[in-house]
């Protein structure tokens, strides 16, 4: 699969001419169990690679996943990393700061959830919410910070953090981490249809909120927002990926091609064990074989 597509590295997308759908891509709903079967493959290939990743312990990969709500997030990073050993991952979920992290600067939980070299962190909501929401919201005047950071302007204020965050995130490619980040992009009738659900399902009427409704009201601006975010923080190094999500099985082979793609740049291989060790390794298995005996 050609992911390009899909892949922002600096150029601002258009959200109302980007497809939520796959089947304004040419894919037909006869084909699910396909997408679907190639998506369980996509699984072992990630649970291969990340047992070489973390046996090698040379490079840690961070997935941040970001989304309008009812994208699916929960259920993607379920059944994607569904075959990976846990020893390996961890998922991280953002969510409203404490106030010990709001007396840090804005980077610093996320630089307490880094995996060690040889894991993967998947980010269920990221750093990115401090210039999407709270730029959305103009909170950043609530923040207990110098006048001087606020002296030029908000618009200034997070123009400011976009260039530290691509700073950020460069300073962990440069030493040894790879992040991507993917937006699943959800249809507002989406959105709807998978609220009405949750409300109609007594099972789900947890993962609803009356917060979710006043947040669905400001969907234009999230969206405005998101191709700004996107235009001036997808690197090379660190992409943005655009994912449809409107159907939860084909957003769900699309990222699990994503994480499969970074995993495989990481080219990841088992360690070399030394002559001296093989020798070693040679006497143990020659002394187990003569205790059976």
């Amino acid at each position: 699969m050609d992911l390009k597509e899909f892949c922002f590295m600096g150029e601002r997308p258009n959200l109302k001419k980007i497809p939520e759908s796959a089947y304004k891509l040419g894919v037909v709903k006869e084909d699910k169990a396909s997408y679907v079967e190639k998506t369980e493959q996509n699984v072992i290939k990630i649970a291969k690679l990340q047992d070489k990743l973390f046996a090698e312990g040379k490079e840690g990969v961070i997935v941040a996943l970001q989304a309008m709500d009812a994208a699916g997030k929960d259920g993607t990073i379920k059944h994607v990393m569904s075959g990976v050993n846990p020893q390996g991952v961890h998922v991280v979920s953002f969510k409203q700061p404490t106030s010990k992290e709001l007396a840090h600067d804005y980077l610093w939980r996320v630089n307490q959830a880094l995996p060690e070299r040889g894991k993967i962190a998947i980010f269920n909501r990221s750093h990115y919410e401090d210039v999407l929401v709270t730029q959305i919201h103009e909170m950043e005047r609530g923040y207990k910070m110098a006048e001087r950071c606020f002296k030029d302007g908000s618009k200034k204020f997070y123009e400011r953090r976009y260039e530290q965050i691509r700073h950020y995130e460069d300073y962990l490619y440069e030493n040894s981490y790879r992040m991507v980040k993917i937006f699943l992009n959800v249809s507002k009738d989406e959105q709807k249809k998978r609220f009405l659900e949750r409300i109609n399902d007594e099972g789900k009427n947890w993962k609803f909120s009356k917060s979710d409704l006043e947040e669905r009201k400001l969907w234009d601006e999230y969206h405005e927002l998101y191709e700004e975010i996107i235009e001036r923080t997808g690197t090379k190094h660190n992409p943005w990926y655009i994912v449809p999500a409107d159907q939860k099985w084909y957003a769900r082979f699309v990222v699990s091609e994503i994480i499969v793609k970074i995993l495989e740049d990481c080219e990841p291989e088992y360690p070399d064990i030394p002559e001296v060790e093989k020798m070693r390794l040679a006497d143990c298995k020659k002394a187990l074989e003569e205790e059976r005996k």
